[in-house]
């Protein structure tokens, strides 16, 4: 499996663009209030998160919730970093 960092677009154009605009989704377990702590979590980390944007869902056994946001970064390191601090979280099981 290739590292994030090794991979790149196969023409000009087309993969990520920075700075813009991505989208970020946490999983994890449904009693952690992830809705409040994932927006925390990347503004603590100095992104801008589009707090209109969050949305949440709940598994069908209703033990894990997923959390989706927006955000705004710079640089292809702070996207990076916004994935390996939210999994750094120990209610946090993946991101997308």
């Amino acid at each position: 499996m290739k590292d994030l960092g090794e991979i790149k677009a196969q023409q000009d154009g087309q993969g990520f663009q920075f700075p813009g605009e991505f989208e970020i989704t946490a999983m994890g377990n449904a009693s952690a209030d992830l809705k409040a702590r994932v927006p925390q979590i990347l503004e603590g980390i100095g992104l801008h998160v589009l707090h209109e944007t969050v949305k949440h869902k709940h598994s069908r056994e209703g033990n894990f919730l997923s959390v989706t946001v927006s955000f705004h970064c710079d640089t292809r390191e702070q996207y990076d970093l916004a994935h390996s601090s939210l999994r750094a979280d120990p209610d946090i099981r993946f991101t997308l």
